[in-house]
């Protein structure tokens, strides 16, 4: 029998939140009081925010209903291992569609999870590999989860950095947000020492620190985070613009490409035009749209054309068609 409240209202949330109806009889059992302590703490629960909804009856059920505002949610042990192993990965390694709001919500749940959890959490993890698309660089989910903090807390973070051509430093920031471009991590920041807003991939960045010293944000040039990694990316690379028709619909051709490539246009329903920028290999990118499944015809650039004829009879060779040597 659970006489304490709070800890006998948290076992009912805990039960409600499965997806069926709860008749009160058993509730009563599981709980170990009368059906009206239930009721009464049916209502606690309604006041609190949660939507509990009753159902008439010999019985009468109750069950947890969507409502207009989301309330706290409670897990048990293995839920909360579960869902901090998921955010894990795909945190950890830039999964496109998971984006700061996964790194936030992974920063919440493992600032609560007890010690004992964290260490299950750990273990399942390390003794994991997913198989990941993409060439994204694998990053630590502590790093994730200690910058999305000091975003949201805006809190001056101190880390360990290594540049593209390896050069180490240290910087000390006001970090404004985290960005992925669905290979990749980057943190948008103010780098105090160089009194000027850079970009971090967060896969060189080591022993992040929070510092504790709060700061008001300041107002960023562009006004919006993924824009100013956009601009930052572009002034930083030599890019070109490449330009490809596809034999297929549009809908077709944008579920196989990544998002962050370019949509393509609809030339008719059955066939469609992409035309982009990009900083990536030309070999990269025509690997990229070799993938889509479907005949089409590089316009732009000379390289992209170049590169795609030469995989084209590296492919023939290995299958053994007619351009296939001693054939």
């Amino acid at each position: 029998m659970t006489t304490d409240t709070p800890a006998r209202l948290l076992q009912l949330l805990s039960l409600l939140q499965t997806p069926r109806e709860w008749p009160g009889g058993e509730l009563s059992e599981r709980l170990g009081v009368s059906r009206r302590t239930v009721r009464r703490d049916i209502d606690r629960l309604r006041e609190l925010g949660y939507p509990v909804q009753a159902t008439k009856g010999a019985d009468g059920g109750y069950r947890l209903v969507a409502g207009t505002a989301m309330p706290p949610l409670v897990l048990d042990d293995e839920e909360a291992v579960a869902i901090a192993v998921g955010l894990r990965a795909g945190a950890g390694h830039a999964v496109a569609g998971v984006d700061e709001a996964s790194v936030r919500a992974l920063a919440k749940l493992e600032q609560v999870l007890p010690s004992r959890l964290r260490r299950r959490v750990s273990t399942l993890q390390a003794a994991t590999t997913p198989l990941t698309s993409g060439d994204g660089a694998s990053i630590a989910p502590e790093t994730l989860t200690v910058m999305a903090s000091s975003v949201a807390g805006h809190e001056r973070l101190r880390f360990a950095y290594r540049s593209g051509d390896g050069t180490p430093s240290r910087r000390l920031t006001e970090p404004y947000r985290l960005v992925s471009t669905g290979r990749r991590w980057y943190l948008v920041a103010y780098d105090l020492d160089r009194e000027d807003w850079r970009t971090f991939r967060v896969d060189r960045v080591t022993e992040p620190f929070a510092t504790g010293a709060r700061f008001t944000p300041r107002e960023l040039p562009t006004g919006n985070a993924a824009e100013f990694l956009r601009q930052s990316m572009y002034r930083r690379q030599e890019t070109y613009t490449f330009d490809v028709t596809f034999d297929a619909p549009a809908e077709f051709v944008a579920a196989r490409v990544p998002a962050w490539v370019g949509a393509p246009e609809p030339i008719d329903e059955h066939s469609c035009r992409l035309r982009a920028s990009s900083s990536d290999s030309p070999d990269w990118l025509a690997v990229r749209i070799a993938m889509v499944d479907c005949d089409f015809t590089v316009r732009e650039p000379r390289e992209l054309a170049d590169y795609m004829r030469k995989l084209g009879a590296r492919l023939s060779r290995a299958g053994g068609g007619p351009g296939a040597d001693g054939v």
